[in-house]
């Protein structure tokens, strides 16, 4: 199967990249820094292109180049990201805070958009994979931009599996869980004046401990590209927590409620009668 990987040179997305690599799949991989050295060892399964997933013209350029090709594309995993500006909310530099979400939102929303019309075209159900996490389902203090920008992206995921509900697509969000990546070292190295004491406190446990598990996570994005997972799509699920696994034998039942969505509580809901 051929998949579009923004994010694919570091972290998550890297290995992202590795595993699918390893079943035997065709990747094209999107990211700023160069690839070249990993094409060359991967030549024939791994194409790359560089670009900013925040500009618009650059992700349609990679989209014209990919489609210029392949014939089609049957999958997207919108993995680009970064944590960018941290701090007390109403301190931050304004315009770091922009380009945070800009980088978050914008660009996972500039590559469902470019590759659309390839996912349109794939024989099978296509599928996306989009990342979510910190700060998407809770508040996260000092890092708003990050989480603003992560909720964005479950909202945007629940409005085009609604939008597309008629077509052969799948489309959803993950929370990967905490992944010692190189976010983890920078909230280590911005310190706890910056970031706060507990990130701070976390990033050092989970530096020493290992972090969550990031084969479950790379397991929960190939679910979601196979075909075990047809028909569950506008989810937001968390790979270290959730028992995706177990998914396929309720896809009627999740399909018709609002599990794993963001949605407002109602006092009724927690037994009030205000």
């Amino acid at each position: 199967m051929r998949f579009v990987l923004t994010g694919s040179s570091t972290g998550i997305g890297r290995a992202l990249a590795l595993r699918l690599l390893s079943r035997g799949h065709q990747v094209w991989g999107v990211a700023r820094s160069n690839q070249a050295d990993f094409a060359t060892q991967h030549a024939g399964n791994f194409q790359a292109s560089r670009c900013d997933v925040a500009n618009w013209d650059e992700v349609a350029g990679v989209a014209a180049e990919v489609a210029a090709t392949w014939n089609h594309v049957d999958g997207l995993i919108a993995c680009a990201g970064i944590q960018g500006e941290v701090g007390p909310t109403l301190s931050v530099d304004p315009k770091r805070w922009s380009a945070t979400v800009r980088t978050n939102l914008d660009g996972t929303f500039h590559a469902l958009r470019a590759f659309n019309a390839q996912l349109v075209k794939a024989p099978q159900r296509a599928k996306v994979v989009c990342f979510s996490g910190g700060g998407a389902t809770k508040p996260r203090p000092r890092f708003s931009a990050y989480g603003v920008a992560k909720t964005g992206v479950v909202r945007l995921v629940e409005t085009i599996a609604e939008e597309e509900r008629d077509r052969a697509f799948d489309i959803n969000a993950i929370a990967p869980g905490s992944i010692n990546t190189r976010l983890t070292d920078e909230i280590l190295a911005l310190g706890p004046v910056v970031v706060g004491e507990p990130e701070y406190a976390a990033a050092q446990k989970q530096k020493a401990t290992g972090g969550a598990s990031l084969e479950r996570v790379l397991d929960l994005v190939e679910w979601l590209l196979s075909p075990a997972s047809d028909g569950i799509s506008g989810r937001l699920l968390s790979a270290p927590w959730d028992p995706w696994p177990t998914l396929e034998s309720h896809r009627a039942e999740l399909a018709a409620s609002d599990i794993y969505t963001l949605r407002r509580i109602l006092p009724e809901e927690r037994g009030k009668k205000w």
